[in-house]
């Protein structure tokens, strides 16, 4: 009987562990893809100012900016743009 009560706490130790492993596996996907979509926010931002330059129009590149543009995407960049103008 004690060797059963064992191998049972040995399982249940190891599903313990996955568990734990898979709940902060989740916040690191998240963050992530905040990184990445931050970046490619900038990069679109860069991409703008190069097209915009020769016009007189340039979006600054700041931390805000990218996060801005990287989370909410296509509308972030049209959000950034209309607030260029009105600022």
């Amino acid at each position: 009987m004690d060797r059963g009560l064992i191998v049972l706490a040995w399982v249940i130790g190891v599903l313990i562990v996955f568990a734990f492993g898979k709940a902060m596996l989740l916040p690191l996907k998240i963050l992530l893809r905040l990184v990445i979509n931050g970046i490619l926010g900038g990069i679109a931002i860069i991409i703008i100012n190069l097209i915009g330059a020769p016009l007189g129009f340039t979006i600054s590149l700041n931390l805000f900016s990218a996060f801005v543009a990287g989370v909410l995407g296509l509308p972030g960049i049209i959000l950034l743009v209309i607030l260029k103008f009105l600022l």
